[in-house]
């Protein structure tokens, strides 16, 4: 590969998995992150704050492919303005230097959280209208940051797709898994959110970053994913705290018994994020206790990855049972 790709959010856990990969690929890889550290030889780290528009446009040139990946994942109700600042702002930074730069292509990792309106989703497509109810600011912020995307696809040089991953996992996930292992170890994933019966999708890491080359590679004028969103994910809907079990067993800790009333689980939820605001906000720092969390785990959640399988000719190639084997050894390794 020949092209220059500038990968937001390198750092972390699926912005690491996605330079690693485009790397081995052949591109020119950028990995554009507030941590500039250097972890292979043949990419280009760029300290980068997506909120400093001049940055952007300064770190775009040249480049013939973004992967905007950076966001700020916090669901509680406090921070607004940092959320907006970054899941907007930063998008919005991004599609100027675009706009500048005549990127040709774009691929904005998105979220299923875009169609969720606290209720039950079974087998939703991407037919599914935005939520018009405001669940928490990041699913607000990346709403808007995805529109904005898909708007601006075709209408200067620069082709445009989203991609909707839900629960990312795997090897080196220092936050959902991290956070499921520190609860068990201090004795706190003895009981169940409400009754085990409603299912959630899960995304293992390979699975999405081989759909996010997928459709950076399709993004070429007047092919079917210019403007268009896709869900990705495993396609193996399970019960949440099913899922949360096999880690945990797998890892010696005990098998769930017992369960919480969702009404109960859901006002602990608001205390803890109102005692969080009062202190002023803590970002990153969730654990699964908001209440956007909580009616997560109470709701079905599960999607159809039809349109992603037709128009990226992508399919997952490892299976939840595998990732989750996978994620296991690793952790042992690490242990």
């Amino acid at each position: 590969m020949s092209r220059t790709v500038l990968i937001t959010g390198g750092q972390g856990f699926v912005g690491r998995a996605l330079v690693d990969r485009f790397a081995d690929l052949g591109f020119s890889v950028i990995c554009a992150d507030l941590n500039a550290t250097a972890h292979r030889k043949d990419v280009r780290y760029l300290k980068l704050d997506i909120r400093d528009a001049d940055a952007v446009l300064a770190a775009c040139e040249g480049v013939d492919s973004l992967i905007h990946n950076a966001s700020l994942v916090h669901t509680k109700h406090n921070r607004v303005e940092d959320v907006w600042a970054v899941n907007l702002g930063g998008t919005e930074n991004l599609l100027a230097a675009c706009r500048a730069h005549n990127i040709p292509r774009m691929v904005y990792i998105s979220s299923a959280s875009a169609v969720y309106e606290g209720r039950d989703i079974e087998n939703g497509d991407e037919t599914l209208p935005y939520s018009t109810l405001s669940q928490a600011p990041y699913a607000d912020s990346k709403i808007q940051a995805e529109q904005k995307v898909l708007a601006f696809s075709g209408t200067a040089q620069t082709q445009c797709c989203a991609i909707r991953p839900h629960v990312i996992f795997g090897a080196g996930d220092k936050r959902f898994v991290q956070a499921i292992l520190d609860k068990a170890a201090k004795g706190q994933l003895k009981r169940a959110v409400g009754n085990r019966d409603k299912l959630s999708d899960f995304t293992y890491i390979d699975n999405l970053v081989d759909a996010v080359v997928a459709a950076e590679n399709k993004l070429t004028p007047g092919a079917a994913v210019c403007g268009q969103a896709y869900f990705v994910t495993n396609g193996e809907p399970m019960a949440f705290f099913d899922f949360v079990e096999d880690f945990i067993v797998a890892m010696g800790y005990p098998p769930i018994k017992g369960k919480v009333p969702y009404w109960l689980a859901y006002g602990v939820a608001a205390i803890a994020e109102g005692i969080d605001t009062l202190k002023g906000g803590t970002l990153n720092a969730e654990n699964g206790l908001t209440r956007f969390s909580v009616r997560y785990m109470v709701t079905h959640h599960y999607f159809n990855i039809s349109k992603a399988r037709r128009d990226l000719d992508w399919a997952p190639q490892v299976t939840l049972a595998e990732g989750i084997k996978r994620t296991v050894a690793d952790l042992a390794r690490a242990a």
